[in-house]
């Protein structure tokens, strides 16, 4: 019995199938998963958002497989070849793999060897050799000869018979599909540097001779090879086994043979018809099951790719904002100077300028003179610096400001301009600042990034923030569905303030797209202020379902109810005074008031439509109404006097900023252009499967150097501060991932794109914030760390 997809999803999370058809229907009618997952527990039984975005990718995928498999069914029936049987197999099919591979033999192909060979009656011979090995091949096919028929003699017969045999070896469904798993278990991916190539493509030399069983290949890896091979320089195949037989029929011919009943037993046919599984093998199945191995390669590593993506552009946005204080943004530059921007305290621009400290122009006291100036007149706290070229030698200029002006109090932070360039030329930068040059906006971006680093991203496409693994090299589709649900989550599960946030901000509002955003601002500059959440009623198309939608997430600090600052929905007021008729009290002296909210017991205002799991949630969030889930914001402190590899040296003990965690390691910034690696391995003393169990991007830690490679730009760090007699030699080898370790990518200068790279990555984007960092971590990585 075919189970439905309900059940199906809920065997897979492991939940009831009422709790799918729940959300399915909720999803199915237009709600977001931030929505369900904070105001339909009831409904839900307490899916939270990670299980139901798996519900909703799962969903996806299988509503696709049934569409598939109508469209299948569909194409079988109207060629009259559709009985009861494979009718049954293919409602059986649990994937697209599965399903696709029955489909063969009847998918609408061009004429084949195999398909005139019928029409030239061939098929009985086949049948006949196949059925009984002890006709001769030869005097079997005589009476096929037919010139008229396109066969002039029985050699020509038994090749046409071959092409049937071969073709119906190659379309078992059953069988492919053991034997793609057979080779998938057993086979491996071997990279071949192609002729006179290795100068061209240095950055791949680590995959010059590489080989790697397909179970054991980290995504990073798979995407730097196939990148290899699309820049022609490195050639992969594709091995069905580690270690192939030098010669005879290998196992798989032999699961072949057996399939069909072929054996060597001394008869006429026996021969003919191992040669033909033979042929099979080497011409037809071997080269299908390598299209689906890398097909399922690619995309694995494709899933993880966007997965870690995700993951780090979650930290990013979710890192601890600066909050409402006066910023200066600096974005640094030689040549056309550091371009300067003072925002206040609400983000607005107050005030622009550009100086020249450094080469070739060198004013060094003019422009320090001109910051304090702006500091003073604004009463700027912190001064957020570009992460680019020249960030070093700015953030020293922001050092001689505070020595010679201690009395403004400024503190100085590195933040990551990833991205900024293309905020600056947008249509909405020109919207929003249509005054102010092309040049100065980035500077701008930078000063409100330290502010509150969500409310600006959310101004760019997540894709040019730049976490990403080889993000050029994934779907588009795949990568932006991943990265627009993460941007949502973060949204939703922070708030946003409907009086202050923008358009892009809005957009990612549970339920609003972009064009009530726009309604919603345009609202707002003509009519002032909101002053309740049901005055949101009165926006053009903001209608009932949208209102409930968004109203929970948007905050109205200060407004006529004390409750719209907070997460509470408005459908869940209703509750909220029954609470405080039991408390006796009224919101402003029960909102906050710890002591008192907990001696209420949940179960008491519970009803049929707001369950315990609501009314606790109402409680805790009278408790902390509006609370912001982001960590508090800290800068982390560069070591004075390190600021090149030179200055690096073993056993140097540093504070620096994760910008990135992969796979195999982190990446942490301590201040000197060029991010240093801590392997995996060198996380803690005991063993570590997922680096992000230990650190995350924005973290801010203490690191211990273990070696510097200067040449090859590589850095080697560890956290385990404790360890004074690590072995160097190891440790940098697991830094680097030396030679074929556990986490190669590739080697040499790193591209624009993602390739090349060593151990460490050119500091042209770094972050200097505990969780504000912004860093964009491995913009310019290396191959050899698989990452962009």
């Amino acid at each position: 019995m075919t189970i439905s997809i309900h059940q199906r999803i809920a065997e897979e999370l492991g939940v009831r199938e009422r709790q799918v058809q729940a959300a399915v229907e909720l999803l199915d009618g237009g709600a977001t998963v931030p929505f369900i997952a904070r105001y339909r527990k009831e409904a839900t039984e307490m899916l939270d958002d990670a299980q139901l975005r798996t519900l909703e990718d799962r969903l996806r995928y299988l509503r696709e497989l049934e569409e598939r498999r109508a469209a299948i069914l569909e194409s079988i029936r109207s060629q009259g070849k559709l009985d009861d049987a494979l009718e049954a197999q293919i409602m059986a099919a649990d994937s697209k793999a599965r399903l696709e591979d029955i489909y063969l033999p009847y998918k609408p192909k061009r004429r084949t060897k195999a398909q005139i060979a019928r029409e030239a009656g061939l098929e009985p011979l086949a049948d006949l050799l196949l059925s009984d090995p002890s006709h001769d091949p030869h005097e079997s096919a005589a009476p096929y000869a037919d010139a008229e028929k396109g066969v002039p003699d029985a050699a020509a017969a038994l090749e046409g018979a071959r092409a049937i045999l071969i073709e119906r070896f190659a379309e078992d469904a059953d069988l492919i599909g053991s034997l793609r798993e057979q080779m998938w278990t057993r086979g491996r991916l071997v990279s071949r540097v192609r002729d006179d190539k290795q100068e061209a493509g240095a950055k791949f030399s680590d995959y010059f001779d590489f080989a790697e069983p397909f179970t054991k290949l980290p995504s990073h890896r798979v995407l730097a090879m196939f990148r290899g091979e699309k820049e022609e320089v490195l050639t992969l195949v594709l091995e069905p086994e580690e270690a192939p037989a030098e010669d005879g029929p290998n196992g798989y011919e032999v699961r072949i043979a057996r399939h069909f009943g072929v054996a060597d037993r001394g008869r006429p046919a026996d021969r003919w018809l191992l040669d033909t599984v033979r042929w099979a093998w080497r011409t037809r199945v071997l080269v299908h099951l390598g299209i689906d191995l890398r097909m399922r390669l690619w995309q694995a590593a494709e899933d993880e790719a966007v997965r870690v993506f995700a993951a780090n552009l979650r930290d990013l946005l979710l890192a601890a904002p600066a909050g409402t204080r006066p910023t200066m943004g600096l974005d640094p530059g030689l040549r056309t100077g550091v371009k300067v921007a003072v925002v206040d305290a609400t983000g607005k621009v107050v005030a622009t300028e550009t100086i020249y400290p450094h080469e070739p122009r060198r004013r060094w006291d003019e422009s320090i003179e001109v910051l304090a100036r702006l500091a003073g007149a604004h009463g700027v706290e912190l001064i957020a610096i570009g992460n680019g070229t020249a960030s070093r030698e700015t953030d020293k200029l922001a050092g001689d400001l505070i020595k010679r002006h201690p009395g403004l109090g400024l503190t100085k932070v590195v933040v990551s301009e990833a991205g900024a360039s293309v905020y600056s030329a947008s249509a909405y930068a020109s919207q929003e600042l249509p005054g102010l040059d092309v040049s100065l906006r980035g500077a701008v971006s930078i000063a409100r990034r330290l502010q509150d680093p969500l409310a600006e991203l959310v101004k760019i496409d997540p894709k040019s923030i730049g976490v990403g693994q080889y993000q050029h090299d994934v779907a588009e589709t795949k990568l932006s569905r991943s990265l627009d649900a993460v941007v949502e989550d973060c949204v939703n599960g922070v708030g946003v303030d409907v009086n202050t946030a923008s358009a892009p901000l809005l957009t990612r509002v549970s339920g609003i797209g972009s064009g009530l955003a726009e309604n919603i601002v345009q609202h707002r500059d003509a009519n002032g202020p909101f002053r309740s959440r049901r005055a949101l009623k009165d926006v053009p198309r903001l209608g009932p379902k949208a209102f409930e939608q968004c109203a929970g997430f948007l905050r109205i600090p200060g407004g006529d109810d004390p409750l719209d600052a907070s997460s509470v929905h408005p459908e869940a007021y209703p509750v909220v005074r029954r609470i405080l008729d039991a408390a006796r009290t009224d919101i402003k002296t029960l909102i906050g008031n710890t002591a008192a909210l907990r001696t209420l017991e949940p179960a008491r205002f519970a009803d049929d439509t707001f369950g315990l799991p609501t009314v606790t949630d109402i409680l805790k969030e009278l408790e902390k109404p509006g609370r912001d889930p982001r960590p508090a914001f800290r800068a982390a402190t560069f070591k004075e006097g390190v600021e090149t590899l030179a200055d690096l040296s073993p056993g140097m003990l540093l504070e620096g900023v994760v910008t990135n965690v992969a796979a195999f390691g982190a990446f942490v910034d301590v201040g000197v252009h060029q991010d240093g690696l801590v392997h995996v391995s060198a996380m803690s003393r005991n063993f570590v499967k997922d680096p992000r169990e230990v650190v995350k991007p924005g973290d801010i830690v203490r690191v211990k150097v273990l070696d510097v490679d200067i040449p090859r730009k590589r850095i080697s760090l560890t956290l385990r501060l404790e360890d004074e007699t690590e072995t160097r030699g190891r440790s940098g080898q697991s830094g680097q991932d030396g030679g074929r370790d556990r986490n190669r990518g590739g080697g040499g200068k790193p591209d624009r794109r993602g390739g090349g790279g060593g151990g460490g990555r050119p500091r042209q984007d770094r972050g200097a914030t505990g969780g504000g960092a912004l860093a964009e971590a491995l913009r310019k990585a290396g191959l050899d760390k698989g990452l962009k």
